[in-house]
């Protein structure tokens, strides 16, 4: 299992506050600060440090931690009480059923994934090397069955000349019959160890294969969407039409943008907005407090000229707060005139 640069410690070693934050930072925002406030002060100071103290973790140091959390919920709650049941409950009574949902899949299911499902608990780097020699078709339905983020980081990871083949591939995808699922799950078993568990047939498609690329790095989601024009323009045109970029930020009513500056980090928006189309600007300051507004646009001028990468990765990273919270039913994007969710 690798560290972030040696700043973690191995599993066995790592402190109970250090497994709490990775176990917490996997949660998301709000599900962390519902667990947190039932804590005592010396707990949450405890925590809080860990969690500031964390780098990138890894998926499978996640799961690691999920699976200790599970045995031990397994051994505490042996009176009778199933630990997946328990989970549920706690959960479902902590979140409520729809935000519980996802996480109990991650819990109770992402520790038994095996086959296809067990890519998505790999970490980007390695499901690149297990799919670069298998041929794009391949390829582009192992993408459209992983995660936007996880397919995006697996296909930039990919050599040049396979990027647009595949993104073409997924748009054109309109599922995939379950048998023929089912076999590619038992060519990813036999990389790997284990039998998978197939849950739709339905992959792939012009909205996977936008959501995919809006997570990239612009530099190669310029590249990319100009490839797939030069060779299908309606189909190039089609993903572009569903892709929801920063400047759309600028259609969102007050209310979901007022969600989304809950949000934000601020000094991720002070970065993302240094680059901003002004009609976006002026709608994130309208939503702010006037002081907050100011301070703002203070923070902007004082941070003086700023790289254009890191503009646009925080543009990236509050794009993918906002799908978020999209996919919760929170806020509402519209991309070109279509919803994008």
């Amino acid at each position: 299992m690798a560290d972030n640069g040696g700043a973690l410690a191995p599993l066995t070693e790592a402190t109970g506050p250090e497994r709490a934050a990775i176990l917490l930072m996997s949660l998301g925002e709000s599900e962390a600060a519902q667990v947190l406030k039932h804590l005592g002060a010396k707990d949450v100071q405890k925590v809080g440090q860990a969690m500031a103290s964390l780098g990138s973790v890894t998926r499978e140091r996640v799961a690691a931690v999920v699976e200790r959390f599970v045995g031990e919920l397994e051994n505490q709650t042996s009176l009778g009480v199933g630990a997946d049941d328990y989970v549920r409950r706690v959960l479902v009574g902590a979140l409520g059923e729809d935000k519980a949902s996802g996480l109990i899949d991650r819990i109770l299911l992402g520790r038994n994934s095996k086959g296809l499902e067990a890519l998505k608990w790999m970490e980007t780097r390695a499901v690149a090397d297990l799919v670069r020699n298998e041929h794009p078709q391949i390829v582009a339905i192992v993408l459209a069955y992983l995660d936007a983020d996880q397919a995006a980081d697996v296909l930039a990871q990919l050599p040049e000349r396979m990027r647009s083949d595949v993104l073409m591939r997924i748009a054109r995808l309109d599922g995939i019959q379950p048998a023929a699922l089912r076999e590619l799950d038992e060519i990813m078993e036999k990389q790997f160890s284990g039998a998978g568990n197939i849950k739709s047939s339905s992959v792939g498609g012009v909205k996977v294969a936008a959501n995919i690329l809006n997570l990239m790095d612009t530099s190669m989601e310029t590249a990319i969407i100009g490839t797939i024009s030069e060779s299908d323009a309606d189909l190039g045109t089609r993903i572009q039409d569903l892709m929801f970029v920063f400047d759309d930020l600028a259609d969102v009513d007050d209310r979901g943008l007022q969600a989304l500056l809950r949000e934000a980090s601020g000094e991720m928006l002070c970065v993302a907005l240094k680059g901003a189309d002004p009609r976006v600007r002026d709608k994130f300051t309208k939503n702010m407090s006037k002081r907050a507004a100011e301070m703002l646009l203070e923070d902007m001028e004082a941070k003086g000229p700023v790289r254009l990468a890191d503009v646009e990765a925080a543009q990236k990273d509050i794009l993918s707060t906002a799908r978020r919270l999209a996919e919760a039913g929170e806020i509402v994007l519209g991309g070109k005139g279509e919803d994008f969710v």
